[in-house]
């Protein structure tokens, strides 16, 4: 291809991407909260303790009306060696189907220092009017430091995680909010006799507008005889600012 064919396919394609570039959309986020607890299990286990306080905060990027976007989340944790912090990358796709609205995407958990605990999973929602439905389903060989390449010769692909999820403005600036998982490890990681469990939650936001909400809600697991206090209901306190 000639010079002058390259500079015109570059004008081309950049002109094709200036409306998608000109409506796309940057938004970020930053909380604190009292215990970070993830699926139902705390996030911080040295020590375990009610009170946990954790700095998280990322930003998402819409491309525009296209339904695509990606995104970083990241929070302060304490259960891997070597590790304070776990970043989170992700990026999908947003779209509607009739009366649902259906996003698919995948998400890399990253732990600096301690990589044992990097896990990849592809997703897919469902959201109809207040209730969403969620599938994960991991597709790395690793698995928060359950089994992987680095830790064992242990499988955690195909490890799946199911959540339904309620939301519901009941007053004015006030959000009901409840949900129930369920996670269902790999043949490899029950093969260890690490049990499949369920995790809910149920609370409520306020928000105060410019971007400021409070929320609380009582989160927890069940299968505590084998998790022990990680697995414990706790009441769990969030300020958000959203910019």
């Amino acid at each position: 291809m000639s010079h002058a064919s390259l500079k015109s396919l570059s004008l081309a394609l950049v002109a094709a991407a200036m409306p998608l570039l000109a409506s796309a959309q940057l938004t970020a986020n930053v909380s604190l909260t009292s215990n970070y607890k993830f699926r139902g299990q705390d996030q911080h286990v040295h020590p375990v303790k009610a009170l946990n306080p954790a700095i998280q905060g990322g930003f998402d990027y819409a491309f525009g009306d296209s339904g695509f976007y990606v995104g970083n989340w990241n929070s302060s944790v304490n259960w891997l060696a070597g590790n304070s912090i776990e970043s989170d990358l992700y990026g999908g796709y947003k779209f509607k189907a009739g009366t649902l609205d259906l996003d698919v995407g995948a998400l890399a958990y990253i732990y600096p220092g301690n990589n044992n605990g990097n896990t990849t999973e592809l997703y897919g929602a469902a959201t109809y009017g207040p209730f969403t439905a969620k599938y994960s389903h991991t597709v790395s060989k690793d698995y928060f430091g359950w089994a992987g390449a680095k830790t064992s010769n242990r499988r955690g692909r195909n490890t799946g995680y199911l959540n339904l999820a309620f939301a519901q403005e009941v007053a004015p600036s006030v959000t009901l909010k409840a949900a129930l998982g369920y996670t269902r490890f790999a043949d490899d990681i029950q093969d260890l006799g690490v049990p499949n469990y369920v995790d809910y939650q149920l609370g409520g936001a306020y928000d105060f507008g410019s971007g400021v909400s409070l929320s609380a809600a009582v989160v927890g697991a069940t299968r505590k005889s084998y998790f022990g206090d990680a697995n414990k209901a706790r009441l769990i306190v969030t300020l958000t600012k959203t910019l």
